[in-house]
C-alpha cells in the first residue's frame, strides 16, 4: 500500500510538472506559433504523397510542355525547367530535411551527452583531459566548414551529409553537459549516492543525467533548425542529396541559375527553409523558457 501510494504521488507530481511547463510554454504566443508551424510542416512532410498535388514530380519526371511555368492556380508555386511542380518537391524536400535533422540528433546526442557526463564526473583526471581537449579541437572549427571538409572527401549523398554534420556537431553537447555534470558532482544528492554504494553508472545516468534533461531538450529543439540549415547548405554546393531527390538546398541551387527571370524556382524552397528554421527557433525558445523556469 505504501509503495502504491508513493508511486501515485510520483505520477501526480510528474503530471503537475508537465501541466506547469505547458502553461509557461503557452504564455508565449511566438512559441505557440513555432509549434503550429512545425506541426503543419511535419504533417505535410509525413503525408506528402497524399497531400501533394503532383506526387510524380518528386521523382524522375519530365514534362517539358509545362516547364518553367510561373505560379498560377494550376501550379501554386510554379514549375521548374523540367516541368516538375515546385510545391510538391517542397513537401518532399521537407521530409528529407526533417529526417536529416532527426537522424543527426539521434546520432550526436547520446555520444555527446555520454562523453560530457564522463568528463564532468571525473573532472581533473586523464579522462577529462583527453575528452575535453578533443572536444576543444572540434569546437575550434566552424561546424559548416568542418562539415564541408568531411563531405568533400566522401561520396556526395544524404547519408554522408548526415555523417559530416554529426562529426561537426557532437562537441557542443559534450561541452554543455560537461559544465552541468562538473557543477553537480559536489552536490549532496551525488555524495549521498556515493556513500550508499551506488554504482558509477547509476550516479551518472540516474542522478546527474536527470538534472541535464531540460537543457538537453532545449538545445535539441534549437539545434534542429540549424542542422537542417547546414544540411541545406551542403546540398546547395552539391555535397548533400543528389538529383533527382527533392531536396530544398539543391532546389535553391538549381533555381539560382535562372534568376531573376524564373525567381519562383529558388525563392519558394528558400522560403520553406526559412520557415522551418524559424519555427524550430521559436519552438526552442518556448521550450527553454518552460523547462528553464521549471529547473529554476
Amino acid at each position: 500500500m505504501q509503495k502504491d501510494s508513493s508511486r501515485q504521488e510520483g505520477l501526480s507530481r510528474k503530471w503537475e510538472d508537465i501541466r506547469r511547463s505547458w502553461y509557461k510554454f503557452s504564455r508565449n504566443p511566438l512559441s505557440i506559433m513555432g509549434l503550429v508551424v512545425i506541426c503543419i510542416i511535419m504533417f505535410l512532410a509525413i503525408f506528402a504523397p497524399f497531400v501533394s498535388p503532383y506526387p510524380e514530380s518528386a521523382s524522375k519526371f519530365i514534362n517539358f510542355y509545362e516547364a518553367s511555368q510561373p505560379p498560377s492556380s494550376t501550379y501554386l508555386c510554379g514549375t521548374d525547367v523540367f516541368g516538375r511542380d515546385i510545391l510538391t518537391r517542397i513537401f518532399f524536400g521537407c521530409r528529407f530535411s526533417l529526417m536529416m535533422g532527426a537522424t543527426v540528433l539521434a546520432l550526436i546526442v547520446p555520444v555527446g551527452v555520454a562523453l560530457g557526463l564522463i568528463a564532468g564526473y571525473y573532472r581533473g583526471s586523464w579522462l577529462d583531459t583527453v575528452i575535453m581537449r578533443i572536444t576543444d579541437i572540434f569546437i575550434a572549427l566552424p561546424p559548416l566548414i568542418l562539415a564541408l571538409a568531411v563531405c568533400s572527401v566522401l561520396t556526395p549523398g544524404i547519408f554522408h551529409a548526415m555523417l559530416a554534420i554529426s562529426v561537426a556537431w557532437w562537441p557542443w553537447y559534450t561541452r554543455m553537459v560537461y559544465g552541468i555534470a562538473s557543477s553537480l558532482k559536489g552536490e549532496f544528492f551525488v555524495q549521498a549516492a556515493e556513500v550508499t554504494g551506488a554504482s558509477r553508472t547509476h550516479i551518472l545516468f540516474r542522478e546527474i543525467l536527470s538534472n541535464c534533461v531540460a537543457p538537453i531538450f532545449t538545445k535539441m529543439s534549437l539545434d534542429m533548425g540549424w542542422v537542417i540549415l547546414i544540411g541545406a547548405s551542403l546540398s546547395f554546393v552539391g555535397l548533400g542529396a543528389q538529383p533527382p531527390t527533392a531536396d530544398l538546398g539543391s532546389m535553391v541551387a538549381d533555381g539560382s541559375k535562372y534568376l531573376p527571370d524564373q525567381w519562383w524556382i529558388s525563392v519558394f524552397p528558400a522560403f520553406a527553409i526559412m520557415l522551418i528554421v524559424l519555427g524550430f527557433n521559436l519552438l526552442g525558445d518556448g521550450v527553454r523558457d518552460a523547462l528553464g523556469a521549471e529547473r529554476g
